[in-house]
């Protein structure tokens, strides 16, 4: 009797143990920007994720075509070290020995050769001047109602070539759906 006792309280004691650590707070999955404690209630709004760093799977993004703008890129002049390969050669005389026959008619053939080679390393050599992009060149389209929220107006997408192509055929506050490559522009 005494040993079931104390088999029933050492299972007590870790089921306890087991169940605090597991209520210490969310665990964060790092799969994805969600926590993993379903229904765990921290609290604390930071634990929360926010609307503008959750990803969900689909990107896509809807609302009423506002403005669109296209931004050059811009360059800058800049300077980098020139680099020049300087080879160098060099010859090394090689010996070779061939013998025939055996005993008291053994005779040894000596003669030479030189051999060429080449080794070649990059070597800075002064500096040249290049053209340095500062900024890519963007194509952004701004929208009002994103998602269907009436106050979410003047949200500025980056998007593809072809995204701004065609919302440069479309009516302002025509209805848009497209994937943005970045959000701000």
């Amino acid at each position: 009797m005494f040993k079931r006792l104390a088999t029933a309280a050492v299972t007590a004691v870790l089921i306890a143990g087991l169940g605090a650590c597991g209520n210490a707070g969310d665990t964060h999955d790092e799969g994805s920007d969600y926590s993993a404690g379903v229904g765990q209630d921290s609290g604390n709004a930071a634990d929360e994720p926010q609307p503008d760093t959750a990803t969900p799977a689909d990107t896509s993004v809807f609302g009423l075509r506002d403005e669109i703008r296209h931004r050059a890129a811009r360059t800058t002049r800049a300077e980098r070290p020139r680099m020049t390969k300087k080879c160098t050669t060099a010859t090394r005389r090689v010996k070779h020995t061939t013998r025939t026959g055996s005993g008291s008619k053994r005779r040894t053939r000596t003669w030479y050769s030189t051999e060429h080679a080449k080794s070649c390393k990059q070597v800075r050599s002064g500096t040249e001047t290049y053209t340095r992009v500062v900024r890519r060149e963007q194509w952004c389209v701004s929208l009002d109602d994103v998602g269907g929220d009436t106050h979410k107006d003047d949200v500025w997408y980056q998007v593809s070539r072809t995204t701004y192509d065609a919302a440069v055929g479309t009516d302002e506050h025509a209805r848009m759906d497209f994937t943005p490559k970045d959000s701000g522009c």
